[in-house]
């Protein structure tokens, strides 16, 4: 079977390392490369997290340090949810020896994209400002990936404020490059990834795999489960493995073709994702496959399965 070779760009929080640990262990990908930008934390702290978990997972990909702050705007985090380290507030060793990488997140995807001329998917499950800027800096970068399959946005609703999702908000300028870029896109927003929850009995299942990966997804997830529970949630969503489960198994997903722009003006609705999925009026164009459902129980059982592969 020829490994689909993915990219993955993070901002290392708790979902961010669930799904490092997804694509690590599914057969049908091959990880060449990952690069760190601000976000749910400090680019110090998700580009040593990215780093942490690499160990974790036994793996030696090469992690390279992207964005410090948005491209206009104040950095935001997200600490409440993953903790002041980024990390649900569980320590995890740097590799030994730790030698970072020093070149930028943006000069190693353009050199990835090229070594994977038209196959290279990259995935991005931060704020979208290491692909815009890479996309600006190498405008031939657009004709040499695959796709962008993205976390972020929201075909209705949002998280941050009533109208837009943590990502998209965070950068909305890098969203919009990265939306009206032409390259292909699939769009994991809240839409489907708040569907693809781990109840507190999953969380208990991946504990009880006896692994240290299955305690970890356990474990790093306690911090956003006391938060998302004083809203009334059932559960903690995977947003970031939605696009890595997508690559292995589209067939647990169904979306929609649409036009989609970010909103980068607007006091109300700053970084919504602007969609013509239910509107009369629609875009000239499609930009991206808007996800919708997912199926949840499979969903889970796929990334426990594959958790338990895991040291």
């Amino acid at each position: 079977m020829e490994k689909i070779p993915v990219w993955i760009d993070c901002d290392t929080g708790v979902d961010d390392a669930v799904a490092i640990m997804l694509a690590h262990a599914l057969e049908e990908l091959s990880v060449v490369g990952l690069s760190a930008t601000c976000g749910n934390q400090t680019l110090e702290r998700t580009f040593r997290n990215t780093s942490r978990i690499c160990r974790l997972i036994g793996a030696d990909y090469r992690v390279f340090p992207g964005a410090e702050k948005p491209l206009l705007r104040p950095l935001e985090n997200a600490s409440m949810f993953h903790g002041q380290n980024g990390l649900g507030d569980v320590d995890f060793p740097l590799p030994d020896p730790y030698v970072p990488e020093k070149t930028p997140a943006w000069d190693a995807i353009l050199a990835s994209a090229q070594a994977y001329p038209g196959q290279l998917r990259l995935v991005a499950t931060g704020p979208l400002t290491n692909a815009a800027t890479a996309l600006t800096l190498h405008p031939e970068l657009a004709g040499l990936l695959h796709s962008i399959l993205l976390m972020g946005g929201a075909a209705a609703g949002g998280n941050v404020t009533p109208a837009a999702e943590f990502n998209i908000h965070a950068d909305p300028e890098a969203a919009q490059i990265v939306f009206t870029s032409g390259v292909p896109i699939v769009m994991c927003g809240l839409d489907v990834t708040m569907q693809a929850e781990l109840r507190p009995a999953d969380l208990d299942s991946f504990a009880a795999l006896g692994n240290r990966c299955g305690h970890a997804v356990h474990d790093i997830l306690q911090c956003s489960w006391r938060a998302l529970r004083s809203f009334g949630l059932t559960g903690v969503a995977q947003h970031d493995s939605c696009p890595v489960m997508y690559l292995a198994h589209p067939e647990l997903f169904t979306g929609q073709e649409a036009g989609v722009f970010v909103e980068t003006q607007g006091a109300l609705t700053l970084g919504k994702t602007v969609t013509d999925l239910w509107s009369d009026k629609k875009f000239d164009r499609k930009t991206a496959l808007v996800l919708l459902t997912v199926d949840r129980e499979r969903f889970v059982s796929i990334l426990r399965e594959q958790i338990a592969k895991l040291p």
